[in-house]
């Protein structure tokens, strides 16, 4: 055996990956970590006695490229004597039409792909090819990203597919830097594809992998590979313990008692108060995932530190999945006439099938507080919660002015065709006032808002516009942003304007919009 297989021989038996003669899927790419995997995997078979199925899944984004991988990666199959199973789909429409970003569009459908793969032949593991190189890479893209100590821990040998928990993703060579499979794939004449687009820095991953890391290891840390490791390691074994604690306390305030409810209601109140902040955090955040929530780090910040106040929150893990609050429950166990007297300080949600949409075809609002308890609780939103964070404004008469979160904004309608905006500086935008419309509100930056900056083709996330523009997200909270009546954003607080209400030559009304803060 060679020095790899014998590595990845007692990774798996140590860490108990795989059980002898159990079926496997392996994904396979056509790229070189894959191959290798394959390759590796089809050796330990024999020893083993797995049952390997290959599984390719063509997300048609480099046209013959993708073709190609796909014809390698079945040739190789058939040779090996491994039943194959292919599929794919337009990447691209699907990213668009679900408004997803192309990395996360392929991800979900790869993903879901090897869920009705691993259905079909009932294999319980799939193998997936992620290294050593992928774990520092992901480390520093979820650093600059803010991610807290779980996300930090990096990938773990073991995970439960993000599309059905019930299968478990297997990464084999999680220890194996890039560098050895590449001198593997050498040896043992492993034909594999090389992807164009890695080489490129369009995306945040690859300016990672081909700028910050060559510089922080030659000008800051020559072993950067071996410490990152470490601190990984140790990073990951603490996000285990706080998680570990607060599943804990979750599951000993939510399991029924002998107890009076009153009892065990203010033991909780005060362990929920008595808790590390880690723990705490991680109680919330918990709680929303089992909600369906995004555990955005300011809406958990703002549930951890203030019961009972409201706080709005977008539903749903990916867009276009909200949903809409159903019948409460309660948190805690208790008697039928405790549950009655209780159900409004403590009680949480259970999240029913899709949400209803307005007339503008948007998801109603819902709101997240936590009771007094320590228990996070969803609710519809009543239109006068939201009534104070927005204004609407009539585009009544030629001009007109209103205050708003400290901010002075006024506003004038004139006649012209011009197609420049008077001059003026930061304070002053012009806009088209009949596509604009006859009403604009004013509000603040909510998850899931999308706009197009003047000069882009396409409408871009808010969230990856601040990103790129390194707005602090503090910062992101305060700016004030002003829609259409449906809800179209066309102004952000000292950032550009939309590109669909910009002065054009066909221009005959010009809103003149100028704001002061106060």
């Amino acid at each position: 055996m060679s020095d790899l297989l014998n590595h990845v021989d007692q990774s798996i038996r140590t860490r108990r990956l795989f059980r002898p003669g159990q079926r496997i899927l392996v994904a396979v790419s056509g790229g070189v970590d894959s191959m290798v995997l394959l390759h590796v995997l089809h050796q330990l078979s024999r020893k083993h006695q797995w049952q390997l199925t290959a599984a390719h899944f063509n997300h048609r984004l480099r046209g013959r490229s993708s073709d190609a991988d796909e014809r390698l990666v079945r040739r190789t199959a058939e040779r090996m004597q491994v039943p194959m199973i292919i599929e794919g789909a337009d990447v691209r429409t699907f990213a668009r039409t679900q408004k997803l970003s192309l990395e996360m569009a392929a991800r979900k459908l790869r993903h879901d792909f090897l869920a009705r793969a691993t259905a079909q032949g009932r294999i319980p593991s799939v193998a997936l090819a992620h290294h050593a190189d992928d774990q520092l890479e992901l480390f520093f893209l979820r650093l600059l990203r803010g991610s807290g100590g779980e996300g930090l821990g990096g990938m773990k040998w073991r995970n439960p597919s993000p599309s059905d928990p019930q299968i478990e993703l297997v990464h084999p060579l999680l220890d194996v830097p890039k560098a050895v499979l590449l001198e593997y794939a050498a040896k043992q004449r492993v034909r594999y594809r090389e992807d164009a687009s890695n080489a490129t820095v369009d995306f945040q991953r690859n300016r990672i992998r081909h700028e910050l890391l060559p510089l922080l290891r030659k000008k800051y840390q020559p072993a950067l590979d071996r410490t990152i490791s470490r601190v990984m390691g140790i990073i990951g074994a603490e996000a285990e313990f706080v998680a570990e604690a607060a599943r804990g306390w979750l599951g000993r305030m939510k399991s029924p008692k002998a107890e009076g409810r009153r009892r065990i209601g203010e033991r909780a109140k005060m362990a929920f108060e008595e808790l590390a902040v880690a723990v705490q955090r991680r109680c919330v955040q918990l709680q929303l995932l089992e909600l369906g929530i995004v555990p955005d780090f300011e809406v958990v910040e703002q549930l951890r530190m203030a019961a009972e106040r409201p706080v709005g929150v977008s539903t749903g893990m990916h867009r276009g999945t909200e949903r809409r609050v159903g019948p409460f429950t309660p948190a805690l166990s208790a008697s039928e006439g405790e549950k009655k007297n209780a159900r409004k300080s403590s009680c949480k949600p259970r999240l029913m099938g899709r949400g209803k949409r307005g007339t503008d075809g948007r998801a109603a609002p819902v709101c997240a507080s936590r009771d007094r308890f320590g228990i996070v609780r969803l609710q519809a939103a009543e239109a006068e919660e939201f009534k104070s964070n927005a204004v609407d404004v009539e585009l009544k008469g030629k001009a007109g002015e209103v205050e708003f979160d400290g901010a002075s904004i006024s506003w004038q309608i004139d006649l012209s065709k011009a197609v420049e905006k008077p001059k003026g500086g930061v304070g002053r935008e012009c806009f088209d006032a009949d596509r604009v419309g006859s009403l604009v509100r004013l509000r603040h930056w909510q998850p899931g808002d999308r706009f197009q900056p003047i000069g882009m083709s396409c409408p871009v996330r808010l969230q990856d516009f601040f990103t790129n523009q390194k707005v602090e997200r503090a910062r992101r909270r305060r700016l004030i942003l002003a829609t259409t009546g449906a809800g179209e954003v066309i102004w952000v607080e000292g950032m550009r304007i939309s590109e669909r209400f910009k002065l054009t030559k066909e221009t005959i009304r010009r809103l003149q919009w100028r704001w002061e803060r106060l």
